[in-house]
């Protein structure tokens, strides 16, 4: 059994850098070093930023984006094109459009796909929400920005159904997109051409 060679605060950090993306037992130890030795540098900022993001942030009511506002600067910039919706899985999805700066249009982010084997269903997603706001009227096309994966296909196909009937043109991705890509990893050149190429669903 591996013994303690710090107290339990500087554990508890190790700990918690370890369930970060990407970050195992040792890459946590490491942050968590790195960040001792500039602790005036980065320790404490980062504390005052972590403490300001929790007071602060919330989830858009509107299109699920996190922001310090509700709604989010996204829904209420009026320069953006309000009949155009890119639906996508995550808020990540929604950044790495974001950067690739190929539309100005509004955002829904869906918290996920439909994945009957983890138990995700309708309910899970913020699809009602969407189904809301294209009812709602001023939408003209829902462009489905989900993954390449299966579940991600499957989730576009019930949206599409879903949609039927509301006059609303809905298109996807081209397939520039990697079958079994997802688009937090995908250049902004690659993005901006997929969005571009779209094609109707």
């Amino acid at each position: 059994m591996a013994r303690s060679v710090s107290g339990p605060e500087i554990e508890r950090l190790i700990q918690l850098l370890a369930k970060l993306p990407g970050l195992g037992p040792r890459s946590a130890r490491r942050a968590a070093l790195h960040l001792i030795d500039r602790k005036e540098e980065l320790l404490v900022p980062l504390a005052k930023a972590m403490e300001v993001a929790v007071e602060r942030i919330v989830v858009c009511s509107t299109c699920g984006n996190i922001d310090t506002s509700d709604p989010c600067m996204i829904c209420t910039d009026p320069r953006r094109d309000a009949g155009t919706i890119i639906v996508v899985e995550e808020v990540a999805d929604l950044w790495a459009l974001e950067r690739a700066g190929a539309i100005s249009a509004r955002y829904h982010v869906l918290g996920g796909v439909l994945s009957p084997l983890d138990g995700v269903g309708p309910a899970d997603l913020r699809i009602d929400d969407l189904v809301q706001r294209v009812s709602a009227g001023g939408v003209t096309e829902v462009i489905l920005a989900v993954n390449a994966t299966v579940d991600g296909q499957t989730t576009a196909h019930y949206i599409t159904d879903r949609l039927q009937g509301l006059g609303t043109k809905v298109s996807r991705l081209a397939h520039g997109v990697p079958v079994g890509g997802e688009l937090d990893y995908l250049d902004e050149g690659t993005l901006a051409a997929a969005i571009v190429s779209r094609t109707p669903f």
